[in-house]
């Protein structure tokens, strides 16, 4: 091989070495940010009931469910709430400290972003609340979709338009008559 070639391939080899190692630390440094979207029923049984696929103490998640009733407590000298968030399992334990939206409520949609403190409370930094009885986060009405699936119950049960509950109304009706 003739010296050209041999400064040349010492050349291509540098950046295509340059190349791999910024890549390499890009992609370390934006695993670090990353937020995995999780139910409440994830966080405690693992992504597909896989115990493996389980969030671990200390990582950044959101998590999307339903504030469950009567589980709000507020600390009265500070802006600190904690809450429950549920989907149709296990339910799991949110502190937060700030300002909560307008919408926040109890049985209220919510997605919250913060650090698993322990493996079934997260301490937030953000709550997001739903802007209407309509919206859901995606990701939370496509989970919530495939559980209630598994379980049987279908989205016109969910919305009472399934052939049940027309029967039921039908029922209802006559019985009224």
């Amino acid at each position: 091989m003739n010296p050209r070639r041999k400064s040349r391939l010492k050349v291509v080899l540098s950046v295509l070495l340059g190349l791999s190692v910024a890549a390499g630390l890009t992609l370390y440094a934006l695993s670090q940010n990353i937020d995995l979207f999780y139910t409440p029923s994830e966080i405690v049984n693992g992504k597909n009931d896989d115990p493996k696929q389980k969030p671990e103490v200390g990582q950044r998640i959101r998590v999307g469910g339903m504030v469950v009733e009567d589980t709000v407590k507020r600390d009265d000298k500070t802006l600190k709430v904690v809450f429950d968030l549920e989907d149709i399992g296990p339910s799991i334990t949110v502190e937060y400290e700030g300002i909560l939206p307008d919408l926040f409520r109890e049985g209220q949609g919510i997605v919250a972003q913060g650090v698993l403190i322990e493996p079934t409370r997260l301490k937030a930094t953000e709550v997001l609340a739903k802007h209407d009885e309509n919206y859901m986060p995606p990701e939370l009405g496509d989970k919530m979709k495939t559980q209630h699936n598994a379980v049987g119950v279908s989205e016109k049960d969910l919305k009472g338009e399934s052939e049940k509950d027309r029967q039921m109304k039908e029922e209802a009706q006559g019985d009224a008559k």
